[in-house]
C-alpha cells in the first residue's frame, strides 16, 4: 500500500501515488495513467510494480480529476496541457532521482494515452532512460516530439491486434525515429488483443497471456542496468 505525495514541478505543485518496495530500494519507474485519470486500476499497477522491487510514482496529470466515463475521458484528454503534462512527468523524474530509495535508474510505463506519453516523457527528461509504451493512442502532433533526444535510451512498444499491431503508422514513426536517433526500439504484437488489454478492471478487453508476458518483458528491460 502506498500513498498520494506531493512533488516540484517547475515551480508549482504536482501530486501522485507512490509505492515503495518491500526490500527498501529499487530502480525507480513513473506509472503514467489512461486517459480516465489516476484511477484505482493505475493505482493497482503502480503497487503491482512496488511488489517487483520498483520504487513506483504515478503522477496525477489531471490534477484531482477522474472519470468512468468515455466522452468524459476523451474531453479530459484533448484538454490535456502538454506543456503542464511534460512539467508533471519531469517532475516526477526529479523527486523519485532524489529519494533515497531509488537505487539504479528511472523508466517510465504508461497505457493508451500514458502509452504515447511515457514514450514522450523520455525526450522531456534527461533522467528518463527507458520508456515502455502500451496501446499509444496519442498522436505524436500534440507533442512535437523530439526523437534527437532518445540517443542512448531504449523503448518498448506493445500493441493491440485491434489497434493494428506494429503496422499502425504511429508505431512506425516512432520506432525508426527512435532507431535513427540512436536508441534502441523494440515493438510486440500480442494477436487477438484488444486495445486495453491489460486492464483488468475491464473483463471486456482483458486478456490475461498477453498480459502476463508483456508484464514479464517490461519488467526485465526496467530491471536491466541503466
Amino acid at each position: 500500500m502506498g500513498e498520494m505525495v506531493s512533488f516540484p514541478s517547475n515551480g508549482g505543485t504536482s501530486e501522485g501515488y507512490l509505492a515503495l518496495p518491500k526490500e527498501g530500494s529499487g530502480p525507480a519507474v513513473i506509472v503514467i495513467q489512461e486517459w480516465w485519470g489516476l484511477v484505482p486500476h493505475i493505482v493497482t499497477l503502480a503497487d503491482r510494480f512496488a511488489d517487483a522491487g520498483f520504487v513506483a510514482l504515478a503522477p496525477d496529470l489531471y490534477h484531482g480529476v477522474q472519470t468512468t466515463e468515455p466522452d468524459e475521458a476523451q474531453r479530459l484528454m484533448m484538454g490535456l496541457a502538454m506543456e503542464q503534462a511534460a512539467r508533471d512527468i519531469a517532475g516526477a523524474a526529479d523527486y523519485l532521482s532524489q529519494r533515497p530509495e531509488t537505487a539504479g535508474g528511472i523508466g517510465v510505463v504508461g497505457f493508451c494515452m500514458g502509452g504515447s506519453l511515457a514514450l514522450w516523457s523520455a525526450m522531456v527528461s534527461d533522467k528518463i532512460s527507458t520508456a515502455v509504451g502500451f496501446y499509444p493512442a496519442l498522436p505524436w502532433e500534440r507533442m512535437a516530439p523530439q526523437w534527437g533526444s532518445y540517443a542512448g535510451k531504449t523503448a518498448m512498444i506493445h500493441c493491440s491486434e485491434e489497434d493494428g499491431t506494429s503496422a499502425a503508422p504511429g508505431i512506425r514513426t516512432a520506432q525508426s525515429a527512435i532507431e535513427a536517433a540512436g536508441g534502441t526500439c523494440v515493438v510486440y504484437d500480442y494477436p487477438g488483443t484488444k486495445h486495453a488489454f491489460v486492464n483488468d478492471d475491464r473483463p471486456e478487453v482483458f486478456n490475461a497471456h498477453a498480459t502476463s508476458s508483456a508484464w514479464a518483458r517490461t519488467v526485465e528491460l526496467l530491471r536491466r542496468p541503466r
